[in-house]
């Protein structure tokens, strides 16, 4: 592996040419053990056949490295699944299907749909927080005054008519973020008690929402934004607003929309970007980290659309 931590898009091409090199890629990293059957997952009576097919002599299942996977049914060739990896995961603030189709030569709705599954493997992720954690919330959607009349909702200014979406980023580690229903006290401290470890230091603005936090299980700081405060001492909420920062430019200057319906995956890739897809980490370390998430993510079109 080269001693930079970024490999370029032509250095990409070098390493997978072909479906070939993309196929040996993937069951190296996703079969380090050697080939098993993703039904019933023995390894010793698997018998090899043409093109990357095999035949589990056990359980009768003919399968290959994209069976039970986000790659799974697709006749999009294998290096250009991970070409698209690498742009969705390097791209700070995401790639539109529109791009992506330009870039690999498929049709503009199979890389939509290549993009949505892409974006379900990036929610594979359970990781609990713990230290010091930022928790804020920001609302997602047009606002009142933008939108036709048959679609306004007149019921005042502000959030209405948006869907709020909670994240909490640890201070040096990672985030997590996710859509909720209601921004209510009940809805976000069910989910800081699910994402974030007992003991830990929780920053957050004055919002009544986070009242009560402080106690046995967690300590909270608050910074008063209305008096135009954001940072006493360790105390802030820089860091979860930079991720709402970024979050919004793509959502809106690369995405344009996104329906409450998949608002969850996109808010899921720009996660994903944050914590495996870190800069820091080198290139094909954040690529496998990625080809780990496909595994049992698969999603169909019809679920898609339904």
């Amino acid at each position: 592996m080269s001693d930079k931590i970024t490999i370029s898009t032509f250095q990409l091409f070098e390493m997978f040419p072909d479906e070939e090199t993309a196929r040996k890629y993937l069951e190296a990293r996703l079969w380090p053990q050697g080939v098993h059957c993703p039904e019933c997952g023995g390894f010793d009576r698997i018998t090899k056949r043409k093109g990357g097919y095999y035949r589990c002599n056990q359980c009768k299942l003919d399968f290959t490295v994209r069976t039970g996977t986000i790659f799974g049914r697709s006749h999009i060739p294998l290096h250009k699944w991970i070409y698209a990896m690498y742009l969705l995961m390097t791209a700070r603030k995401g790639i539109s299907s529109l791009q992506l189709s330009k870039e690999i030569g498929i049709r503009q709705a199979s890389a939509w749909f290549m993009l949505q599954r892409l974006r379900e493997a990036c929610g594979n992720d359970f990781s609990v927080l713990s230290g010091i954690v930022e928790v804020d919330e920001m609302y997602v959607g047009g606002r009142e005054a933008n939108k036709h009349v048959t679609k306004k909702r007149n019921a005042g200014r502000g959030a209405v008519g948006k869907t709020p979406v909670l994240a909490m980023r640890q201070r040096g580690g990672r985030t997590a973020a996710m859509p909720i229903k209601n921004a209510d006290m009940t809805t976000i401290q069910r989910k800081i008690h699910k994402h974030v470890a007992a003991g830990s230091t929780l920053n957050t603005d004055e919002s009544g929402v986070y009242h009560g936090l402080h106690g046995l299980i967690f300590r909270h700081d608050t910074i008063n934004h209305s008096q135009g405060k954001y940072a006493r001492g360790e105390v802030t909420t820089n860091g979860v607003e930079s991720v709402f920062a970024v979050m919004r430019r793509g959502l809106t200057g690369v995405y344009h929309h996104a329906s409450v319906k998949h608002l969850h995956r996109y808010v899921d890739e720009f996660t994903f970007r944050l914590n495996d897809g870190n800069v820091k980490r080198h290139t094909m370390n954040r690529l496998g980290s990625f080809v780990d998430a496909t595994v049992g993510r698969r999603i169909t079109y019809k679920e898609l659309v339904a």
